[in-house]
């Protein structure tokens, strides 16, 4: 076998053998394949795609790099969940104790923001002492003791996957389909998890820009999920404008912290709520009511204990820029756009993302929106506030977020898009 043949494979339209994949995925983990000659094939599959066998056997190649993990020992059944990346979209942070709360245990394996959209582990990396990295044995005591648990995945974990995502991120090939849905599905059937439900985003601050995109990765995803034995859902969700009001690290634990004591803003509850029901129904759990476990402080008690069994303070106070400065509005009438890329980019140039992995981030750093679409505002009112540690990079951020919202005379109509856009199971 030589990698030369598996590139003009793919190259020429042809379709991959089983033995081509399980070849290259594994010398490429091992050194033998070099980088150069991955992104050629990785971009020969973003060109000319994959059929779902090869797809299939991709992500299976992946999975037999590393380890994989066992919940077997766990008396609740388990449901993970996996948002496709957006901004603002911290809804990993009150869900997974609020699914706890209601009776399922949740191993999320969380990642890192890269570009516009904000990592898990680099929001909850914002409260004094959390510890993203646990060992095996951490992981499955906190989730034991806790019900939930929001960790780093370990090095053991679908290594082929760790340096074939990298690689994309670098070469212009994180788009292609069939590797999206080969990296989210290879480190979640080797996470072990019983049931997974999928949040695919869709619109500007998504990386699937249209509906048609989105659920063509949905269905590969729970395909992939299906045939392993993990009964896998996907929801196709609205990204065309920021979730919730804050698009930061620790204005979004902020935020979500208002969520778990019954607060916060209507569309983070609302996709928080409908994601909760399909991971308990997934589960098999039947009788338990996220809503209520939201409102009698049920699910606020797990995150506090899940937050405590990884180091943090649950009552620290959260870090703050030292800069603010406010956007505001030029006109009154009805805010009819708000441009989720552009705050997303924003908000990354304030500090609050990376543009390597090895970028640090600032946790106080991001966008505090004061208005969403549908909402009247007057001229001189703040839209949103810009906070950065390092004010130099307030203008950088001003020139992404020029032409991101659009205000339209008062009394215009305005309908807001679903948050639900679609179901795939």
């Amino acid at each position: 076998m030589d990698v030369i043949s598996v590139i003009r494979t793919k190259r020429d339209r042809g379709e991959l053998s089983p033995e081509q994949i399980d070849w290259v995925i594994d010398a490429y983990t091992r050194g033998v394949v070099a980088d150069e000659q991955m992104s050629a094939l990785a971009m020969a599959i973003l060109l000319n795609g994959m059929n779902r066998a090869e797809i299939a056997r991709w992500t299976a190649a992946m999975i037999a790099s590393g380890e994989r993990m066992n919940f077997d020992s766990l008396s609740r059944p388990t449901a993970d969940k996996h948002s496709t990346g957006g901004v603002g979209d911290k809804i990993t942070l009150p869900l997974a104790p609020l699914v706890a709360a209601c009776g399922a245990a949740v191993p999320q394996l969380s990642g890192r923001g890269l570009g516009h959209t904000g990592g898990t582990l680099d929001k909850l990396e914002s409260i004094p002492g959390w510890r993203a990295l646990l060992s095996n044995e951490e992981m499955l005591n906190v989730l034991d003791t806790t019900g939930a648990v929001i960790c780093a995945a370990g090095d053991g974990l679908a290594p082929a996957d760790k340096k074939l995502y990298a690689l994309r991120d670098v070469t212009g090939t994180v788009e292609a389909i069939p590797l999206i849905a080969s990296s989210i599905m290879s480190k979640k059937i080797a996470e072990g998890t019983g049931s997974l439900v999928l949040d695919v985003k869709v619109g500007s601050g998504a990386f699937m820009k249209n509906i048609e995109d989105a659920r063509e990765l949905a269905s590969t995803m729970v395909a992939l999920g299906t045939d392993s034995g993990v009964k896998t859902i996907a929801l196709l969700t609205d990204m065309s404008t920021p979730l919730g009001l804050t698009a930061g690290n620790a204005l979004e634990v902020r935020e979500s912290v208002e969520v778990l004591a019954g607060g916060g803003p209507a569309d983070v509850v609302e996709l928080t709520l409908a994601l909760a029901r399909e991971m308990l129904e997934a589960a098999g759990i039947k009788d338990a009511d996220p809503a209520k476990a939201l409102a009698d402080g049920s699910a606020m008690d797990v995150w506090r204990r899940m937050i405590a069994a990884q180091g943090g303070d649950p009552d620290a106070t959260l870090p703050v820029a030292r800069e603010q400065h406010v956007v505001t509005a030029p006109a009154s009438g009805v805010l009819t756009r708000l441009d989720a890329y552009a705050v997303g980019v924003g908000a990354w140039r304030l500090g609050a993302g990376r543009a390597r992995k090895e970028d640090p981030v600032q946790a106080g750093a991001g966008i505090e929106l004061h208005a969403k679409p549908g909402e009247t505002v007057t001229a001189g009112q703040a839209l949103m506030t810009l906070h950065t540690d390092t004010p130099e990079k307030f203008e950088y951020a001003l020139a992404a977020l020029e032409g991101s919202y659009d205000i339209a005379p008062a009394g215009t109509a305005f309908t807001a898009n679903p948050i639900v856009l679609d179901r795939i199971a």
